[in-house]
């Protein structure tokens, strides 16, 4: 299991705190990068395979020469097509060094991510929940065994998000 206690925050962090939330930032940060090793030139769209868990899938939505803008979600077949769940966007500052999501799906299909996406409001509370949910889920991916290592793009077809 990778160890995030390592951080050392530069002031007091209280739960929900603005510099607690940065900390949570650098957190999530370090724990991305485990799991993408290639992440600061990462392109296109990747999945994960793990024997243990569904397929993650990874698509780099938007790439600058500081930032970049990912796609993270598992990619579900029902009836009515594929489905992604969770649906969680993030925006990677490199030269901070920090991780923020900036989007999630907002019809989730899970009554605990419903809970949570409904339980806060103010946009500091907004911030943390969706950010301490990718730090959990960076987590389990982590233990489950996912990493991208240098895998071939996929075509796009098979990216979340098409076809």
């Amino acid at each position: 299991m990778l160890a995030d206690s390592y951080i050392v925050p530069e002031c007091i962090v209280k739960p929900a705190s603005f510099g607690g939330l940065m900390a949570l930032y650098e957190s999530n940060f370090i724990k991305l990068n485990y799991l993408v090793s290639t992440l600061d030139h990462c392109t296109g769209a990747h999945i994960s395979v793990c024997p243990d868990d569904f397929d993650l899938h990874l698509r780099i939505e938007k790439r600058s020469r500081y930032t970049c803008e990912l796609r993270l979600t598992y990619v579900f077949a029902t009836d009515a097509g594929r489905v992604a769940d969770p649906d969680l966007v993030a925006r990677v500052y490199f030269d901070a060094r920090m991780v923020e999501v900036s989007g999630w799906v907002n019809a989730h299909r899970h009554a605990l991510l419903r809970h949570l996406s409904g339980r806060y409001r103010m946009e500091l509370d907004l911030c943390w929940t969706r950010n301490l949910m990718l730090g959990k889920w960076l987590d389990y991916l982590l233990d489950r065994g996912h990493r991208f290592h240098q895998s071939p793009e996929l075509p796009n077809h098979m990216a979340p998000g098409q076809g």
